[in-house]
């Protein structure tokens, strides 16, 4: 007989952008999403940003009701940003950017910029 001992422990963590903004109630749920409608916002706004970007499978959003927000997700330790960056500056300044844009509404979380395609042009 084998001894096979309890079953390990489940590592259970949610990645970002792969859950319900934030979770909670539902009011907590209308705040995450008012906030990463928000940081969406600004980071869109700045130059050299054509858009924004779900990534390749989609996984960098917020889910609304009904819909997602791509590009964005946002949780209790960081935001996640993923754009489609223009050619006319350099990607280190633009993701500099939309760091500094949203940093505010980040307040003591980590930013993460991910340049997920370039465009030529604004």
């Amino acid at each position: 007989m084998t001894e096979t001992g309890p079953p390990p422990a489940a590592d259970v963590t949610m990645g970002a952008g792969t859950g319900p903004a934030g979770g909670g109630t539902a009011g907590d749920a209308a705040g995450d999403a008012d906030e990463a409608r928000a940081i969406a916002e600004r980071a869109r706004s700045c130059q050299g940003v054509a858009g924004l970007s779900g990534g390749p499978f989609g996984t960098v959003a917020t889910y609304l009701p009904g819909k997602r927000l791509m590009g964005v997700s946002v949780n209790d330790r960081a935001v996640e940003i993923a754009i489609v960056a223009t050619t006319d500056r350099p990607l280190p300044e633009t993701a500099d950017e939309v760091r500094r844009a949203v940093s505010e509404l980040a307040g003591d979380r980590r930013v993460n910029v991910r340049i997920d395609d370039v465009v030529e042009g604004s």
